[in-house]
């Protein structure tokens, strides 16, 4: 049987900020080297949707970037590995089911997500390890989907969960693996009503290529990416706070909420400049400040009033 490792490195092991602002070598390690690449090949298909009031005014990030360069780990723990190794994965026919405190479960087909009105709405996106985009994501409002199955006046979170096909997904297979699967998130019930928050079914006019989440994944983008599960398989409701992937494997360093805050730094690098994906200076050349909120904060500070964000990354 497989067996997780979970992805914690001694201080010792820990590459210098300056060299390497990601997980990406420790995660790998942990993983055993595994991953082979192979050239994706998944075929994507025209969307239609409505201009969206919500874009941003700033540069898009280049296609070729949003697609290349991403985590995935179910695909492996580089950057270049989920659109290298994902060409065998099937997104279609694809299933998502909705239960817990609701009052009507169901299971939603691919069709009927893809039903849903769909918007183009251009985001920020901030990746935990100090990097961003800014992306044309197609969905619809999340909320959309919650209110079709009515939750229950007990429910308070919504948990997230993906798809586990180790015979597809190389990350999910081999002895040791760099998470354990399947992945898993999780929002407050009002943050997952919020109208910026949508599920993305597409990307730049298109279905969601296979490396960033097809066919179906969650955007929040006041929070860093990796609240973003992609590929999801079920939505549950539920009455207390889910279990969440990076919080249990790295407790000390990811938290439930994991809103995009510059004065509160990962443990291991800071949190107050990133780098725009597309625009070079990696090294400290063009970096840019981080935004509160990710840039969103006149729409969601609300949320979190009375709560130290400080203590409760």
């Amino acid at each position: 049987m497989p067996r997780y490792r979970a992805p914690r490195i001694a201080a010792s092991e820990i590459t210098p900020e300056h060299c390497f602002l990601n997980r990406r070598t420790f995660m790998t390690a942990a993983a055993g080297g595994l991953f082979v690449s192979g050239a994706a090949t998944a075929h994507a298909t025209s969307l239609k949707a409505a201009e969206s009031p919500y874009k941003i005014d700033e540069p898009v990030t280049p296609e070729k970037d949003v697609t290349s360069y991403n985590n995935y780990y179910e695909f492996g723990t580089g950057k270049g590995d989920p659109a290298a190794n994902s060409g065998a994965f099937k997104a279609s026919p694809w299933a998502v089911k909705v239960d817990g405190l609701v009052s009507k479960p169901r299971e939603f087909g691919l069709e009927e997500l893809l039903g849903f009105p769909l918007e183009e709405r251009t985001y920020r996106m901030r990746c935990v390890e100090a990097w961003s985009m800014v992306i044309p994501w197609i969905g619809f409002p999340l909320a959309a989907l919650l209110d079709e199955v009515e939750p229950l006046g007990s429910a308070k979170y919504v948990a997230f969960e993906t798809v586990v096909r180790p015979e597809e997904m190389p990350g999910q297979s081999g002895f040791f693996q760099p998470l354990p699967w399947p992945y898993r998130e999780g929002l407050r019930l009002d943050e997952a009503r919020h109208p910026l928050t949508i599920l993305s079914v597409g990307l730049y006019g298109k279905t969601l290529p296979n490396q960033n989440g097809a066919p179906i994944r969650l955007v929040v983008p006041w929070k860093y990416g990796f609240k973003g599960i992609k590929s999801i398989v079920r939505i549950s409701l539920t009455e207390t706070a889910p279990p969440c992937t990076w919080n249990l494997a790295a407790p000390d360093e990811y938290g439930f909420y994991a809103n995009v805050n510059p004065a509160v730094d990962h443990p291991r690098w800071s949190q107050a400049t990133e780098n725009r994906i597309g625009e070079g200076g990696f090294f400290g050349a063009n970096r840019r400040d981080t935004l509160p909120f990710n840039g969103y904060a006149d729409e969601v500070a609300g949320l979190y009033a009375g709560i130290d964000l400080r203590a409760n990354f």
